[in-house]
């Protein structure tokens, strides 16, 4: 990412918070409890707009979710 500055695009402020979380996507997923959709958020601190960016998943993080459910 380099020198990346987060700006808020609705207020300018440039404090943020990082977070993921994980869904399902598709008809197998849904049945067996699989979340093999990932996502980071980028939160405003100051007025909570956020933004969702698609991240990567590994096929052995998804067996190991699968087989944990």
């Amino acid at each position: 990412m380099g020198n990346w500055v987060y700006e808020c695009e609705k207020c300018g402020c440039t404090e943020y918070e990082r977070d993921q979380f994980q869904a399902a996507g598709g008809n197998f997923a849904k049945l067996f409890d699989v979340q093999n959709k990932k996502f980071i958020t980028i939160s405003c601190v100051e007025c909570g707009y956020t933004e969702l960016y698609k991240a990567e998943t590994s096929r052995g993080m998804n067996v190991l979710d699968f087989l944990g459910n």
